[in-house]
């Protein structure tokens, strides 16, 4: 009698059947978790978390931006730029066409001053031939007028140019008035005679002239 019951309390042994295929439908069977966390009726309800799970996902990537939403803004500011870009691009157009226009005009300004300090040098030869030929020793074809041409015309090639002649307007920002001689012929002051030739070179004074000045009586 107690061998009866002893195995009458003796537990049966529990058989799962693990196969994914059921035998009898032929369907996939489901995860027991996920069939019990997921009942079949949340899953394909209306509304339920089968179908807010979608939603919810496609509302996330319409507030996240991808590579391809930045390069095609920039795109599109590049081939439609705002009112904003394009003033301060003419700003900044302007502001290298102006920075271009002084470096130009310092760096020729520079250049002359450079020759200008070179020819200063030659500036007593250059009086000496004029005064020889205001003497009459630079006529016929002599030696010393051919050396004096080339001179003259080496100098000028570098841009140095002779001014002041008689009958000129006196200008004393050029002209140096060496001596004044009142003159009933003439209305204003007027150079009589140069005394030393004065030179520019391009928009720099190298010298001024030096002159005899009428003035009127």
């Amino acid at each position: 009698m107690a061998a009866e019951n002893e195995g009458q309390d003796r537990d049966e042994p529990v058989i799962r059947d693990k196969r994914r295929i059921d035998p009898e439908t032929g369907e996939v069977r489901k995860p027991a978790a996920e069939a019990a966390d997921v009942p079949e009726e949340a899953s394909t309800a209306p509304g339920g978390a089968g179908d807010a799970a979608p939603g919810d996902a496609g509302a996330a990537d319409e507030d996240v931006l991808t590579v391809d939403d930045i390069l095609n803004a920039a795109q599109a500011e590049v081939q439609d730029p705002s009112a904003e870009h394009l003033a301060d691009l003419k700003r900044v157009t302007a502001e290298y066409a102006n920075y271009r226009r002084r470096t130009e005009q310092n760096r020729e300004v520079e250049r002359e001053r450079a020759v200008g300090a070179a020819v200063s040098v030659l500036l007593p030869v250059l009086d000496d031939l004029d005064r020889a030929e205001k003497h009459g020793d630079l006529e016929g074809d002599s030696p010393f007028t051919t050396i004096a041409a080339k001179l003259r015309g080496a100098v000028e090639k570098l841009g140095l140019k002779p001014f002041g002649e008689a009958g000129d307007v006196f200008d004393p920002q050029v002209h140096e008035a060496i001596f004044q001689q009142p003159s009933p012929d003439v209305e204003v002051d007027t150079v009589a005679d140069v005394v030393e030739t004065g030179y520019t070179l391009g928009s720099t004074l190298v010298r001024v002239a030096k002159v005899v000045v009428k003035t009127p009586a």
